[in-house]
Formats: C-alpha cells, structure tokens, sequence
C-alpha cells in the first residue's frame, strides 16, 4: 500500500562495516518511537546466518517473539512468485516477451490479454495500483477464478506505457505457475523453492487461521491494537500472502546472493536485481533495485505487519527485518525501525525518513475538524437568529458556500486521500484504521454542519428564534 515510503533504497550507499551489537542499540533506541509490540531479523552474509528477535507475539501475550516466529511477509511474496516465473522459463515453459493469453484463455481478446509476462513481473503492464486493490479476498475464492473475472478488467494505462505498482500483476502471474506447471501455486512454491531452500517452516496462505504467528497490530490513535483477523487469503497469496520465519527468509536470501546456478541460474538471479526496462528504471523482476549502490529491495505492508527485505549481491549479503505493529499517519511509524536494523546489518547508509512532520499535521487535521464542525453546528442553532438575517448575494453565498467547500472535503477524504495510497477508504480501514475513521467522520460532520446550516436558515425564518 504504502509502497514510495519504501523507495529509500534508491538514496543507500555501500559504506565498509558490517552487521554488529549496534543492531541492538538501535533497536533500543528506536523501538519505543515506532511503538511495535516485536520485531524478528535475520542477516546473511556469504552463507552465514545471524538472527535476532524483540517483543511480544501478541502485545500483553508475555508470548516471546524469536527467530521461528512465523510473519505474513506480505508484498516480499513477490520475488518468489518471480522466481518461480523464472524456473518456469528456464525450463522453457514460459516466454517473458509472450502476451499472457498465451497461457490464459480468459485473456484472449481482451485489452489485457496481449501484456507480456515481462510487463506483469516489472509492473509495466498498465494495471493500477488501485485495480491491483480491488479484488476479493475471500479465503473459499481460488485463484483461476478470481484471475477469470480480473481478465475481464481494461488496464487503467496502455501496456508497457507507464510503471504503477499493483498486486493485479502478480496475482495474474500466480495464475501462470498453476496453468503452466499444472501445480496450484501454494504446491509449486512449497516443492520448487521452500523444500530446496530449506525453509521448513513457511507455508502459501491458504485461507486457514495460523498458529502461532505473529499478531498484527493496527495504528489506533495513542496505540497499536491487535488486529482480530488473522487469516491468510490465497487469492492475494503470489503478491502478498507468504507466511515464514525470519531464519527460513535468511536462508532464501542467501540463495539469491550466492551467484551460484541453484534453484534458478545466478544469470537468473542477476537479471531480477536489475531494471527490467526503461520504463522501469528502479524495478526488476519481483524485485526494486537501485543499481548505482548495487541494492536490491522488497518491502510488504499488511494489516499491522511491515517487513523489509535488503540485498547486496555483489557482497553476498542480505537481511530480513520483520515489524509486528503496523505505521501510523507521522506517529508510531515503523520505516526507520526497519530500514534502520537493515542497513545496519548490511553496513548502509540511509537518511531517517522525512515528512513525518506534515503527515502528522494531516492526521491531527482530520482528527481536530470533527470537533469543529460540531461546534459550528451548536453556534448555528443558538445564533440562528443571526444566520436568519442573511440576505442578498453575500448571505446567499454564505449560506451555500459550506456546502460545497464540505462536498469537496468529503471527496478529499473518502476518494482522493486513499487513492493516494492506491486503495479505496474500506481497504483504508484496514491499515490505517485511525486515520481512516477520522477522514469518514470528518466528511460526515462537515456535511452536517453544511445541511443543518440551511436548514436552520430556510426553516420558518419569520418565526425567530
């Protein structure tokens, strides 16, 4: 969702130093600002694996976080939907350049159906972030289903015009995998890459509640709450819905950094962790790059859990951080926590986040007008006398003038602010329930006030007060 909060990557550069106890300090330091109940990381640096954990499974739970604690990972699902993609076409089974109704039906003749897979793995394919967030997710719904109805959706852009992140993208390349191997995606994923890699502990998501898994904890105005529903979904499963542990994923990036031929060719590996084409300068295949400083990233946002996967395959290094505590609107927020225990670990330099203070001023803004509104609505009812007496152009464009100046907040606020972050305000809720709330109840209150204005004014107007 918040994904350009987590183009940082492109600002890193290599600096000497690596992965030390200042990882701790740093924790200690900056932990308490981002107010996450835990975290677990892990670092891998030529084959070597260093891992560490802090906090609670569920805050209160007295339930420790370590380094098998299971995370959704959330977007990070992606570079392995890309891996699989790239097996499949090392075997010669799929060609990055062919349009996908070569491998879906559902797609020919369609808009959509001459995208190329290059397209869906670079996010090229004209699909916008908000297309790419308006599925359903329903854990009964499988995912040739659900790719079916998507093909029947007209990309936002033409292919290969414009690059907009959008979970649409993979999700349809989740349904390739199944076509083409004849494996649903959650069996190919376990066989191909968790049982060579190793990682015994993580799973697809499949629709089933996890136990135990690290609980998710949603911004709520002075705190972070867990959020009660923590099923997985296999609809969103190859763009978002892998569940491991942080030593499962320091085994996954360490394959992806050794530059050895393993689960897929190090040519492979190569070609994912650079542009995938001049329209998309800062994104691979599954993976965002920044190639001055020789970084390849990933980060996944889900309902209170944020985690952030870093590598430096020119010096076999890698580092997983995975966050139990979703960001707030400019308070609690969660980014320099992981960015900051990742580019510790890999010896990086990065500059804290910037624009805490206007987000802030945001939130606070949606949560002080409600109250104003209110307020305004007491003073027009005991000062109706006075609004009575308006007359002419001036009193009619007072009257009126609220009522469309609370139109266009509430458009702001439940159209134009969330598309912003690419969802619509129910999907909102979901991340940012606080913020969320406060925009829905701020366009009420002010379309309120603006109505109750008028009606005051055109109620009986000789009869004063």
């Amino acid at each position: 969702m918040r994904f350009i909060y987590f183009l940082f990557a492109i600002f890193l550069t290599t600096v000497s130093g690596r992965a030390s106890d200042t990882i701790d300090d740093f924790i200690d330091a900056e932990m308490a600002n981002a107010g996450a109940p835990g975290l677990s990381y892990a670092i891998v640096e030529r084959g070597q694996i260093q891992s560490g954990a802090r906090g609670e499974i569920r805050r209160g739970s007295d339930e420790l976080i370590t380094p098998d604690t299971l995370f959704l990972i959330g977007s990070i699902s992606k570079s392995f939907t890309a891996v699989g993609v790239m097996q499949l076409f090392e075997k010669g089974s799929i060609d990055l350049e062919s349009e996908i109704s070569a491998y879906l039906p559902s797609f020919v003749g369609r808009p959509s159906g001459k995208i190329t897979v290059r397209q869906l793995l670079s996010h090229t394919s004209g699909y916008s972030t908000v297309q790419g967030n308006s599925f359903d997710t329903s854990a009964d719904h499988d995912l040739s289903r659900q790719v079916e109805k998507m093909a029947q959706w007209s990309p936002k852009y033409a292919a290969g015009s414009k690059w907009q992140y959008s979970n649409a993208n993979y999700v349809i390349l989740g349904a390739i995998i199944e076509a083409v191997s004849g494996q649903e995606y959650a069996r190919y994923i376990e066989s191909k890459l968790f049982l060579p890699i190793g990682m015994t502990r993580s799973f697809v998501a499949e629709g089933r509640v996890t136990h135990p898994v690290a609980i998710g904890h949603r911004p709520w105005f002075v705190g972070k709450w867990p959020y009660a529903d923590d099923r997985s979904y296999r609809v969103i499963a190859p763009a978002g819905g892998i569940i491991a542990t942080a030593d499962d994923m320091a085994k996954y990036l360490a394959v992806m950094v050794n530059g050895e031929d393993d689960i897929i060719s190090a040519q492979s590996k190569s070609a994912m962790m650079r542009p995938a084409s001049a329209t998309s300068p800062y994104y691979g295949l599954g993976w965002s790059v920044n190639s001055q400083a020789g970084v390849a990233f990933h980060a996944g946002t889900s309902p209170g859990v944020e985690t952030l996967a870093v590598l430096v395959p020119d010096e076999h290094k890698g580092a997983i951080v995975m966050v139990n505590g979703g960001s707030g609107m400019g308070f609690g927020e969660t980014i320099n926590l992981r960015n900051g225990i990742a580019s510790t670990a890999l010896g990086l330099e990065y500059a804290p986040e910037a624009g805490q203070f206007s987000r802030k001023l945001l939130f606070l803004t949606f949560i002080v007008l409600p109250f104003v509104f209110i307020a305004s609505a007491l003073n027009a009812v005991i000062n109706r006398r006075a609004l009575r007496s308006k007359s002419g152009i001036a009193g009619a464009f007072s009257l009126w003038f609220p009522l469309i100046m609370t139109l266009g907040l509430a458009w702001c606020a439940i159209y134009l602010v969330p598309s912003l972050f690419g969802v619509s305000i129910k999907s909102l809720i979901l991340y940012l329930p606080d913020m969320a709330w406060a925009m829905v109840i701020t366009a009420l209150t002010g379309m309120c006030w603006a109505v109750l204005r008028l009606g005051v004014y055109y109620t009986d107007r000789n009869r004063g007060p």
